[in-house]
């Protein structure tokens, strides 16, 4: 997969594109990242790419010229037209069925939105425009950031273990159940027996359990989209029996 990311600060993403999972990927060659500064863009002696806005107000605006002479080119150097998010707070909200969707994509370009905003005429040059939530952030590089990391850990081969993808929190609706690794006992908690059986059926249905648990105790609106099996069902039943009308337990007391 390519990736282009349009910027007026491209340091932001030097470093996190080169470290762990997305630096692996990037230097096995299934991702390609290219961070294109908007500013070479630009026009005029000092490359300015926002404007006070029409009408008054506070804030700048980006400029649509430099972003659209930066898409313009790409779009002529690819092979194919490239898929083209918009980072912005007006945007859909983001979750993994849009990382799925957009991990599907061969190549994306993903503009990042600065200041008070972007010209409204840059709309219509992409194709999806994208939140990560209600919130507000100085610029669309932490979002894009966020929005490369969960959908590149889907594309085949990025991740070492292709299995691991399916078993977040999230990939198929609900969150992930608690995990364990060594040592077995720390400061009085200890591993929870089933994990311990060497019993893979069990272990899968108490993962299973554990995650239907979390999520009905912690983000039970998401049961409501989730697409469960009769297992799933049967499980769900024997943990709200379990919990009846409280939370939900502690499995440990700490220190």
């Amino acid at each position: 997969m390519k990736i282009d990311i349009l910027t007026i600060f491209p340091e932001m993403f030097f470093g996190p594109l080169s470290a762990s999972i997305l630096g692996r990927a990037a230097q096995a060659g299934v991702l390609r990242f290219e961070v294109i500064n908007i500013r070479d863009y630009a026009e005029g002696k000092h490359k300015v790419t926002d404007d006070y806005p029409y009408g008054g107000g506070t804030g700048m605006v980006m400029k649509p010229e430099p972003v659209y002479a930066a898409l313009d080119s790409i779009i002529a150097r690819a092979p194919e037209r490239p898929w083209i998010v918009l980072m912005t707070p007006q945007g859909d909200v983001f979750n993994q069925r849009v990382a799925r969707d957009l991990s599907k994509k061969g190549h994306l370009v993903i503009v990042c939105g600065h200041y008070e905003g972007v010209d409204e005429r840059i709309r219509f040059a992409v194709d999806q425009e994208i939140s990560i939530g209600d919130y507000v952030l100085t610029g669309g590089e932490i979002p894009a950031l966020a929005v490369i990391d969960a959908v590149s850990r889907l594309v085949p081969g990025v991740l070492g273990d292709e299995a691991s993808a399916l078993t977040d929190s999230f990939a198929d609706g609900i969150l992930e159940g608690p995990q364990y690794t060594r040592p077995r006992e720390f400061r009085g908690m200890e591993v929870p027996e089933v994990l311990l059986s060497g019993d893979h059926e069990r272990v899968r249905l108490w993962r299973r359990r554990e995650a239907l648990k979390r999520t009905l105790t912690r983000r039970p609106d998401l049961l409501d989209k989730a697409n469960l099996s009769e297992e799933d069902r049967g499980l769900l039943r024997e943990v709200k029996r379990e919990l009846g009308g409280g939370g939900e337990p502690a499995d440990h007391q700490g220190p």
